[in-house]
């Protein structure tokens, strides 16, 4: 997955670091993009994944819009090229400032996820002399089968809303001046394995868009959102996610009346893979029952397998010995710094390369500085 070429040049690098496989990012966007034309669908890359610029500029390149999250990433997105017509805007809290920057920006749409987001969004439109294009987020009450933090389509969750609600939204959206409904959106989780749960996504947009077609409500746009997930076990057999079966899905389940446009909003399943976390091993230390490898990376540089109990594929870049057992840690003064538990390493010295695979999504762009350590420059294959 790493090539010899890399490996060699690491060692000239100050550790820790990411490093990004440009040529696996340009075949993933390239299936995913020929899909989404076949079937003529709109995508928007979450920019929450991965927010590097070079990893920016090269999905700008492909063609696909962003999904933003906060008024910094509507920023970042209009830095990097995104047109602000391909740019929509989620998120529970969005804040006055916020809101005025996508309006300023001319994006496509908010997607609104409560009853007084709409009336603040409008009354700002209002004083800017303008309209906001808003979806509804739409809490359909599925669970995703993921991890809790992640689920976000639970009717027990703060994401979106509720089908009780859709009343109340109607009647408050009906007189405004400066709000145009333009769509449904829903995001049921992230890091989504099973399949079946696409196909009830889709029966559920259905049941829920009928609700407004019933009522007169034209419904030009469906956006699904995200949370296709990647392959973390074994990501050097599976580099890309299943594009084709998760397409065929969604055009098998999901109703599409006459002129409405289908959107998604990828962001891990794009960008997962390419990305590797590299650390060096600061000490090897023998404890009573097990070994501990103790790398110079932490959870202050990949927070995943701290935060969500999350696994990753780790490898020694530079030993042949014999697999033995190590406990994988990191240097900063928390009981949860651990990359994994009983992990089967090839016989591990210090100064030894090691690499934490599929780190591409929510790695880099989670970093902090707790502790002070500093954060991970990111390095890309096609530099070397």
């Amino acid at each position: 997955m790493i090539s010899k070429v890399a490996i060699k040049r690491f060692a000239e690098i100050p550790t820790p670091f990411y490093y990004y496989d440009i040529g696996l990012l340009k075949d993933t966007l390239s299936l995913y993009t020929s899909l989404i034309a076949k079937y003529k669908y709109n995508a928007h890359y979450a920019i929450k994944a991965n927010a590097e610029p070079k990893i920016l500029q090269i999905i700008q390149k492909s063609g696909l819009g962003a999904d933003c999250v906060s008024g910094n990433e509507i920023k970042v997105a209009l830095k990097n090229g995104f047109d602000s017509n391909k740019i929509v805007y989620a998120g529970v809290g969005k804040s006055d400032r916020e809101i005025k920057i996508a309006l300023k920006s001319k994006i496509f749409c908010f997607n609104c996820e409560s009853i007084p987001e709409i009336k603040i969004i409008n009354d700002i439109a209002s004083s800017f002399g303008v309209v906001a294009n808003i979806s509804l987020r739409v809490n359909p009450n599925i669970d995703a089968h993921t991890h809790k933090y992640i689920s976000t389509g639970r009717e027990e969750d703060k994401f979106g809303i509720s089908p009780w609600e859709f009343s109340d939204v109607v009647n408050l959206i009906e007189p405004l001046d400066n709000i145009k409904l333009i769509g449904l959106h829903f995001h049921i989780g992230s890091q989504i394995t099973d399949m079946n749960v696409f196909s009830l996504l889709c029966k559920s947009v259905e049941q829920l868009q009928c609700w407004f077609i019933e009522r007169g409500i034209e419904i030009k746009n469906l956006n699904l959102g995200g949370g296709l997930g990647i392959d973390y076990q074994n990501p050097q057999e599976n580099p890309i996610p299943n594009f084709k079966e998760y397409f065929a899905i969604i055009k098998k389940n999901l109703i599409v009346r006459p002129g409405q446009k289908i959107h998604f909003e990828p962001g891990r399943a794009l960008v997962g893979q390419c990305g590797h976390l590299i650390s060096k091993v600061l000490y090897v230390k023998n404890g009573k029952n097990k070994n501990f490898v103790i790398l110079d990376a932490g959870m202050n540089n990949l927070i995943r397998p701290a935060l969500y109990q999350a696994h990753h594929d780790i490898e020694n870049l530079v030993s042949k010995g014999k697999t033995e057992k190590y406990d994988i840690v990191g240097p900063v003064c928390e009981s949860s710094d651990v990359f994994c538990k009983e992990a089967s390493l090839a016989h591990t010295n210090r100064g030894d390369l090691i690499a934490i695979h599929s780190a591409g999504a929510y790695g880099q762009v989670m970093g902090m500085r707790y502790n002070l350590r500093d954060l991970a420059k990111a390095y890309y294959s096609d530099d070397f």
